[in-house]
């Protein structure tokens, strides 16, 4: 349900735009909606030409992809401000893992500005739809998990919101799972009341199912019905909690758009699409992994000190579009450290590990890896690092250890590190993959990742 780069929806949909807001200039296009004949405004413009608070504040900060209509969004969003009534908007999450990683903190942090302007964010969690599979993105068919493999997955989810959301009886956010509707669905029903709202001429014109096809790899027909059922939810939504928007990574565009006009065919009511860009790294690699494994929003999952590590060494090109959309700092605040340069340009990366640790664990931890950093760089000291016990008087190996102490997410991305040179053992470059280490109680050694990111192991009679 999270993903992303537009497309068009070929005859489905309105003409896609450029994306990324331009600083200083306003674009607003007016293009016919081939899916209903009408005109529909698409307004890519600074925050400033925004009137509604939650416009404004994820306009500067860059979460703006594309939306159907910014214009007609905008006005109702500021109505529902003015009086003080929150606009009910959702995004899906399916239950593929039993934890998020950082590609899924832009989602995360576009649920909190809409409950930091007023706004009432639902979470869904997709039990349901995780059952087929979303083809986006992808250029073969998703593994299919087992129902209790999924069911175990989504129950940390639900419990992983509660640590970024607000979920107060009255005006907190919403948690529900699609496998509440869904495994209600009776199939002839399903396909003879929606199935005709559907055109497989403009369905297989969606990027998710074009780019299949013309790769020449297979789509089932499970992960080809994976829209309809996207589509759905948005209707159970707009229907059970008054939800009039859905957003989703850029590319769920015409995955959401596809909801957008089954409601208006069926309900007759206007609904709202509003995508995020895709979010890369200044190398190109895709947000939510290094070259350590995925990097976990859950510390147990992998360690607050590896977490702080990861947003302290990303490139300086990055820093600033972090800061905007990863922390809640005020926007002259990041102004003044998106100017820093040199060694200067360190500051702001700290600034930006310690606010998202904070967020994403807790502030203490923050805290506590932030001056663990600057004691080991002031000290020299890398024994002053995070600290692993190591089963003392046995041989391990270096790439097991590497994975238990949560400096890589598994044997093979140890080995394959290893392998690239990228260890070091006491100072040491490590050279075999196959490298063991046995220590004597209470001995000690350093391993090393980098240059920034190490661990001391230490001996202990386990």
């Amino acid at each position: 349900m999270i993903q992303a780069v537009a497309e068009e929806v070929g005859s489905s949909s309105t003409r896609r735009v450029s994306k990324n807001p331009i600083v200083g200039t306003t674009l607003i296009e007016k293009t016919v909606n081939k899916v209903n004949g009408t005109v529909s405004a698409h307004q890519l413009a600074p925050a400033q030409s925004f009137r509604s608070e939650f416009l404004q504040a994820i306009g500067e900060r860059g979460f703006l992809d594309n939306c159907n209509d910014f214009v007609a969004l905008d006005k109702l969003l500021k109505e529902k401000e003015r009086n003080n009534e929150p606009l009910k908007a959702y995004i899906g999450f399916d239950a593929t893992a039993d934890c998020l990683h950082v590609g899924s903190l832009t989602q995360i942090m576009l649920l909190r500005w809409l409950q930091k302007t007023g706004h009432q964010p639902i979470v869904l969690i997709g039990s349901g739809t995780t059952k087929v599979g979303d083809p986006s993105g992808k250029n073969k068919q998703r593994p299919m998990l087992e129902d209790e493999k999924i069911s175990e997955n989504a129950k940390p989810l639900k419990t992983l919101f509660k640590k970024f959301l607000d979920f107060d009886e009255n005006k907190g956010a919403k948690l529900t799972d699609n496998f509440e509707w869904l495994n209600e669905v009776k199939w002839l029903d399903f396909l003879r009341e929606y199935g005709k709202h559907f055109s497989v001429n403009r369905m297989i014109k969606l990027d998710s199912v074009r780019t299949r096809l013309e790769a020449d790899q297979p789509l089932s027909f499970l992960e080809f019905n994976y829209m309809v059922l996207q589509a759905f939810d948005f209707l159970q939504l707009h229907r059970r909690e008054g939800c009039a928007l859905q957003i989703g990574g850029s590319d769920q565009w015409g995955n959401i758009l596809c909801g957008v006009e089954l409601i208006r065919r069926i309900d007759g009511a206007d609904s709202f699409a509003l995508t995020t860009p895709l979010l890369t790294t200044a190398s190109g690699e895709k947000m939510g992994k290094s070259v350590t494994g995925a990097i976990w929003l859950s510390d147990e999952k992998l360690s607050s000190n590896n977490f702080w590590q990861f947003w302290r060494n990303c490139a300086d090109q990055d820093v600033g579009r972090f800061l905007r959309l990863f922390t809640e700092l005020p926007i002259d605040e990041i102004k003044r450290l998106e100017k820093l340069e040199g060694k200067e340009i360190n500051e702001a990366k700290k600034r930006l590990a310690t606010e998202v640790t904070s967020l994403c664990h807790s502030p203490e931890a923050a805290h506590t890896e932030q001056q663990r950093a600057e004691d080991v760089f002031a000290s020299g000291n890398l024994s002053k690092s995070p600290e692993h016990l190591v089963a003392s008087n046995i041989q391990h190996f270096l790439y097991d250890i590497l994975r238990e102490n949560g400096m890589v997410e598994s044997n093979g991305a140890a080995r394959r590190l290893i392998r690239a040179q990228g260890v070091r053992l006491d100072g040491k470059l490590v050279m075999d993959e196959k490298t063991q280490l046995l220590l004597q109680p209470q001995q000690s050694a350093v391993v090393s990742i980098g240059k920034k990111t190490h661990c001391a192991l230490v001996g202990k009679v386990l």
